[in-house]
């Protein structure tokens, strides 16, 4: 009995100081130095499970494609009034900050409520294609179980409604 005891104990513990190291910030990780569009791409899918893009296909040998693949987010009318649109929305949710905001590019740096994970967010007007493209991917971890993908659905919904 006193050994079970012990083990919840030792749990516990460890799962306190997990939580603390989160809130202090140590489990963000580091900002990704290639973010941006080159030659029409957003970065392509981590090679693990924990990002999604609506230009994986672009990436056919990609070991992560199927995973990672999302639909664009659809626009009707001005390219620029939707970023702008966009960009409202995303300052409007929580735990979201726009570190960069260009009239055809956004990034944001998406972080958990309570290990304080951070993820990189990018979207793309692509004019020709009349989309906005989309990366999320994790910084940390091999997978995300899902997070960025229900992020950017999230994102799509409302951004749809309004």
């Amino acid at each position: 009995m006193k050994v079970l005891g012990f083990g919840i104990l030792f749990i516990l513990l460890m799962a306190a100081a997990v939580v603390l190291v989160g809130q202090l910030g140590l489990l963000k990780g580091r900002m990704p130095a290639d973010l941006g569009v080159r030659e029409g791409r957003l970065k392509p899918p981590s090679s693990t499970p924990n990002s999604v893009s609506s230009q994986a296909d672009l990436y056919p040998n990609h070991p992560q494609r199927d995973y990672a693949r999302i639909a664009p987010l659809g626009y009707a009318g001005d390219g620029d009034a939707a970023m702008a649109r966009l960009a409202t929305l995303l300052k409007g949710m929580d735990r979201t900050t726009v570190v960069t905001q260009q009239a055809d590019y956004l990034y944001v740096q998406c972080t958990t409520a309570v290990l304080k994970f951070t993820d990189d967010v990018e979207f793309w007007l692509d004019r020709s294609a009349h989309v906005i493209q989309v990366r999320s991917a994790s910084r940390l971890g091999a997978s995300d179980l899902g997070v960025n993908r229900k992020r950017v659905e999230k994102i799509r919904a409302q951004f749809q409604k309004n």
